[in-house]
């Protein structure tokens, strides 16, 4: 008798932020993470599964979003109109996962696996994965203890802010129960194995973020310089761009400066930061830049301006001549692989992730933001030498075409399912609840750093 073939539909959770198919960065929540599970969605739709996006819905959107083909976004609510950070989500999240099984149960729908994202879906996610005995992947992006370790600040008002002892206790509970950890560099790997979760290294995998190599890529000189005609832009340009948040290390950066305005005497730090709609702290968080920037005597240097719309981003890449990641913490750091593919050399932070799969002197610069002087001569290298500058150029951008493009990602997530246990497979999902099975089967060591591309698949 043959067996029953898999369903070609995959759930992605992301519960917090303002995630839509145009989705306005900058809002609270809503950065990198979004882009990713957008991306990854579209992908693995031109690869031939119908992909459904849950998230929550609040402030009157719609219940429903088509995203691209065959993905759609599905929104249920939980925790009335009004937007809810993510550090206190988790209260919620039961009310989310009634209306979504709900939901799941009248429209008779089946799903190979379920892939959650940050640790509020992830509670989401194991939910219905023990409800309607789907395998459940779980991509934790940033993890409770090394945020909580890496942060600057009274570790009581840090804890009141972030909810952190509630957080790594159900994160453990989400890496115990769920199928497979998807970490997006070797060093998360390292910390969901030790201390406060001991994840098992074979219930893990390690595959980075990605980007849309058809929006970001490489361009001549000259269009380089009429980009930046374009934007008004003059001189030597050291560029951060972001969401307006203080683990992002902007303060950092601007202290970092002085040195780097010493030796090039063109210099000009752009902070493309904040939101369409910047709230009562972001404005705060930049009139402190603003003053610290007057403080160090580099106000006339250093230019704001205001959040990057999407279709634009690639060209403020490309305008300049350095992209400085300066964050505190970061669990991968996007933005960097982003400026990298556009043939932007980088100079980026020593504490996260990204930096340890570069190579320094070749594909990037690394430092530690807590060092400004180190940080800022780091920059002018780059700006004062332009062998250096070319040489970032060039390899950067051909490590990011190598490793982090979404083709890529999506291949070795769906080959991540191919090697899972047969008793993660063919879960009902079928409209009525059914108890999980426990898969006593060991989880084999996913190929996750391995490359394996169909290019084609998402041209």
């Amino acid at each position: 008798m043959s067996q029953p073939s898999q369903p070609q539909r995959i759930m992605m959770i992301s519960t917090h932020g303002y995630v839509a198919a145009e989705p306005e960065f900058g809002k609270p929540d809503t950065g990198g993470q979004v882009v990713f599970v957008l991306e990854l969605s579209k992908c693995l739709a031109k690869m031939g599964y119908e992909v459904d996006i849950m998230t929550r819905q609040f402030e009157g959107q719609p219940a429903e979003e088509q995203v691209a083909p065959r993905v759609r976004l599905l929104r249920f609510p939980c925790g009335g109109e009004e937007f809810i950070p993510k550090e206190t989500l988790c209260e919620s999240i039961p009310e989310w996962v009634e209306n979504a099984a709900k939901f799941i149960r009248e429209n008779d729908l089946q799903y190979a696996f379920i892939d959650s994202h940050y640790w509020d879906a992830g509670l989401a996610g194991q939910a219905l994965a023990n409800r309607f005995d789907i395998p459940h992947f779980h991509t934790p992006h940033s993890i409770g203890a090394w945020k909580r370790d890496n942060m600057d600040g009274e570790p009581e008002e840090l804890e009141r802010k972030y909810n952190f002892r509630h957080r790594i206790r159900e994160e453990k509970v989400i890496y115990d129960e769920c199928d497979l950890v998807i970490a997006t560099t070797g060093a998360q790997r390292e910390i969901l194995t030790n201390g406060d979760y001991d994840t098992p290294a074979k219930k893990i995998s390690v595959i980075p973020p990605g980007y849309d190599d058809r929006r970001f890529f490489p361009v001549s000189r000259a269009s380089r310089t009429a980009i930046k005609q374009e934007l008004d832009l003059e001189g030597r340009i050291v560029l951060a761009l972001g969401r307006i948040a203080k683990n992002k290390g902007y303060d950092l950066l601007i202290r970092a400066m002085p040195p780097v305005f010493e030796r090039v005497k063109d210099a000009r730090l752009l902070l493309a930061i904040g939101s369409t709609e910047p709230n009562e702290k972001e404005q705060a968080q930049l009139e402190f830049y603003r003053k610290l920037a007057q403080e160090l005597g580099i106000a006339d240097r250093v230019l704001f301006r205001d959040y990057i719309p999407d279709e634009q981003l690639a060209d403020y890449y490309r305008a300049g001549e350095v992209f400085a990641l300066s964050s505190r913490y970061e669990p991968f750091g996007m933005t960097a692989v982003e400026a990298m593919a556009c043939g932007t050399p980088t100079v980026i932070t020593t504490e996260g992730g990204l930096w340890e799969q570069l190579t320094w002197g070749l594909e990037t610069l690394y430092a530690n933001p807590f060092d400004p002087e180190a940080y800022g001569h780091a920059i002018a290298a780059v700006l004062e030498h332009r062998e250096v500058e070319a040489q970032l150029a060039k390899y950067g951008s051909q490590k990011a075409r190598a490793k982090f493009t979404w083709t890529g990602i999506a291949q070795q997530l769906l080959g991540l399912l191919n090697q899972t246990p047969e008793s993660w497979r063919g879960g009902s999902g079928v409209g009525q609840d059914s108890q999980a099975v426990a898969a006593d089967e060991e989880v084999s060591q996913p190929a996750g750093e391995e490359e394996s591309w169909m290019a084609e698949a998402c041209l």
